[in-house]
């Protein structure tokens, strides 16, 4: 291949050197071409715009060191020099980041005398941290102990709640010195308790272990609700059981405390988390969704009916609310007690037959004395008061009456023992789960809260996911018997309907109908209600809208008919008025509400279709007597006044039909002028088009030609050359034959002279 270029060069090179005028032209053709090239190039402005250095992310007055280049091996040597260190990765086009930013300065402002704050730049291309990280997200947050670590912040981004997890590694351990901070260290938290003995060794191998393991568990308990506590007492470990150095015991409530089986299992870091994590009693949870396409509140709800508690929360402070429903569930769990108390309990509940359904029948009390478990508001009720009272209790007339043993008043608790060890008597289990509100306020908005996240009161709803229906605690019942009420055999919950709220009501053909005034609207005695079901994500609903727009046009001004329709993707209806698919159509007659009509299903919804089936199940209501005698109020005899309305009303149309033709005709014939002359100059221009092909073919054979005369010119000059170079050789063998006989004429003319002289010497001798 490369001889064949080669070749080919060559023979290149020897043309041009035959002809130099060619040569020359193809030099002053490349010539040309480059020239405009470059100059076109050299206007075209680069549009991939260098990379900024990067700036400071954090402001110079705050107490964190900004490593805005990435510089990574920084980082490594300012962890060496302090016990807690923070490190913020992030990168500065994220808005997570800049949220976070704020936060994390607020925390370092004020624990800037006790922790190292570091902020690193991960996005700068030229860094360490981007050529040694792999992040698939910012921002991150690490903590370090001593160089222990990196633990991972995984909870929320907010100044409290990460100040607390900080506060958290700094102190992985709690000492309790004596049997009165055991006791209250093992009452408030999840506790796990190590006995060490500081005889020996200053730090013994199983305390690093332990230390370690409080540290490692804090990687999957952001929220620190299992707390590590040391003791290095005897005494004060006998009150737990703990008589063997570096010995574990994992403390709780509900069921048996164990100690950590050292013959079992192996005292490492990994083996403690475990056992811990697995044995512990997770009575109420903190659950955090990420507001994104985050499953884990839905894999919670999957486990059964789940109470759940939003309440404004701060892990820096105490709060009163948490901890009352922290009790509630501890309550509910504790079966121990129930079977104790129950032999207290008359079981004299029954069923009795009533005279009236207007009679009221109540829970009896004795001895009552309760409290708001919520608002620890205690209140008393005299023995005539009733602590719930139910119209609806028992089918068919029949009403039940319970009897219920209280505490006596010198002991009375702020929980009622109903609630105790509720979840061994009950089939239906809850699960509690706590959630921050000021960050999942939308979520409680969608369940059912009202009002606005700076409100100290809880909002508390029970979710059945596998019944699909939810209840919301009302502010004038306490949480005691919302639980009851709930796990009772024949709930008298009323199941929260979640609707979608009109911002403005309009004028409208078709009304539509929501949660709160559905049964308003279309249990309306005096109206006949046709109702559609529709949805935002069903194409044939939307088919159907100019169908009932004309079928409402029909019936608008009469009173006794309402067209309505209700989304129900985004409004929760009761039960017995939900339909099986999309789109249907019910009606429902005026005074027999009770005996709706479903449209048929094989039947097309066309407006005489429609028109059949209302005339068809329409009820004649009672005739109502006036000074004018007797008025029918048919709605038969009313649609066909509203037929000879319509009828008037169309002629009225045709008229102005009629007068709106003649303009379209009118604008017709002017539409048609200009058509005509439009075609007349499309005409010239194809006419001009002709012009300029012919013109084009004249052009391109001219030029033709004169590319064939410069052909037969360049073959001529070939020819020239070769002749031109057969005389140069021609006069070069000229002048060589001329020099070659001038040289022989002077030598024998030489040789003349020579011979003459020779001649003249012989002659002289």
């Amino acid at each position: 291949m490369l001889r064949r270029v080669r070749a080919q060069l060559r023979q290149a090179a020897d043309q041009m050197a035959k002809r130099p005028e060619l040569c020359c032209g193809a030099i002053l053709l490349t010539c040309a071409l480059i020239l405009p090239i470059t100059l076109t190039c050299s206007r075209v402005k680069n549009v991939v715009a260098a990379p900024r250095s990067p700036v400071r992310f954090f402001p110079a007055e705050a107490p964190v060191v900004d490593l805005f280049l990435g510089q990574l091996e920084e980082a490594d040597h300012l962890l060496e020099e302090a016990d807690v260190s923070v490190v913020f990765y992030y990168a500065p086009w994220c808005a997570h980041c800049i949220t976070a930013r704020q936060h994390v300065q607020q925390v370092a402002l004020r624990l800037a005398q006790q922790v190292q704050f570091v902020a690193v730049n991960c996005w700068w291309h030229q860094g360490r941290c981007r050529k040694q990280k792999n992040f698939f997200q910012y921002p991150v947050i690490h903590l370090y102990y001593r160089r222990i670590g990196p633990i991972e912040y995984r909870g929320p981004v907010r100044s409290e709640y990460l100040e607390s997890f900080i506060h958290r590694v700094s102190a992985p351990l709690s000492y309790l010195p004596s049997v009165g901070a055991l006791h209250t260290f093992l009452t408030h938290h999840q506790a796990v308790v190590g006995y060490f003995q500081f005889n020996s060794s200053p730090q013994p191998a199983g305390y690093i272990t332990f230390l370690l393991s409080a540290l490692h568990a804090l990687r999957r308990d952001h929220q620190g609700e299992v707390r590590f506590a040391v003791v290095t007492n005897q005494a004060v470990a006998e009150g737990v059981s703990l008589r063997d150095d570096e010995s574990v015991y994992l403390h709780r409530r509900l069921n048996s405390s164990l100690v950590f089986p050292r013959t079992q299992r192996n005292f490492t870091v990994q083996a403690v988390c475990d056992w811990v994590f697995e044995n512990r009693e997770s009575v109420i949870r903190w659950i955090q969704p990420t507001r994104a396409k985050s499953y884990s509140l839905e894999a919670e709800l999957q486990k059964g009916p789940a109470l759940l508690t939003f309440l404004p929360h701060n892990p820096l402070t105490a709060n009163q609310l948490l901890t009352q429903v922290t009790d509630v569930a501890l309550h509910y769990h504790s079966c121990c007690g129930s079977e104790e108390d129950s032999s207290s309990v008359p079981s004299c509940c029954q069923s009795l037959p009533v005279a009236s359904a207007d009679v009221s029948v109540c829970e009896l009390c004795v001895s009552q004395c309760w409290a708001l478990g919520l608002y620890l508001q205690q209140v008393r009720l005299s023995s005539a008061s009733c602590r719930s009272v139910q119209t609806s209790y028992g089918p068919f007339g029949r009403f039940s009456v319970c009897c219920r043993s209280v505490p006596s008043p010198h002991r009375c608790p702020l929980l009622p023992d109903s609630i105790t060890g509720l979840q061994c008597r009950t089939n239906k289990t809850l699960r509690f789960y706590l959630l921050d509100a000021q960050l999942n306020w939308p979520l409680a908005q969608r369940l059912g809260a009202s009002g606005n996240q700076s409100s100290d009161l809880p909002f508390i709803t029970i979710i059945n996911l596998r019944d699909e229906t939810h209840y919301v605690l009302k502010h004038n019942n306490t949480l005691a018997d919302f639980i009851q009420n709930f796990s009772a055999s024949y709930s008298p919950l009323h199941r929260h309907l979640v609707g979608h709220k009109q911002q403005q009501q309009t004028q409208s053909l078709i009304q539509e109908v929501t949660s709160d005034s559905f049964l308003h609207t279309v249990m309306d005695s005096q109206r006949d209600v046709l109702l559609l079901y529709y949805s935002a994500w069903c194409g044939f609903c939307s088919v159907l809208n100019h169908v009932f727009l004309q079928l409402a046009r029909l019936f608008q001004g009469n009173g006794a008919l309402t067209v309505a329709r209700v989304n129900v993707g985004r409004n929760d209806l009761p039960w017995e008025f939900m339909v099986d698919h999309l789109p249907s159509v019910l009606f429902f007659p005026r005074h027999r509400k009770q005996m709706s009509v479903k449209f048929p299903e094989n039947t097309p919804m066309t407006v005489p279709n429609l028109l059949r089936f209302i005339l068809q199940h329409t009820g004649h209501a009672p005739w109502e007597e006036s000074g004018h005698g007797v008025e029918p109020k048919s709605l038969l005899e009313a649609e066909l006044r509203a037929l000879q309305r319509e009828v008037f009303s169309l002629h009225q149309a045709r008229e102005r039909l009629s007068q709106q033709l003649a303009v379209l005709w009118r604008e017709n014939r002017r539409l048609a002028l200009h058509t005509h002359t439009l075609e007349t100059q499309n005409a010239e221009l194809q006419e001009q088009s002709g012009r300029l092909e012919t013109l084009y073919r004249e052009k391109t054979r001219q030029l033709t030609d004169t590319v064939h005369r410069l052909q037969e010119l360049a073959d001529v000059s070939e020819e020239l050359l070769k002749e031109n170079t057969l005389l140069k050789v021609l006069l070069n063998a000229l002048r060589d034959t001329d020099r070659w006989d001038a040289d022989r004429r002077d030598k024998a003319d030489g040789q003349k002279e020579a011979d003459g002289l020779r001649e003249k010497c012989e002659a002289s001798l």
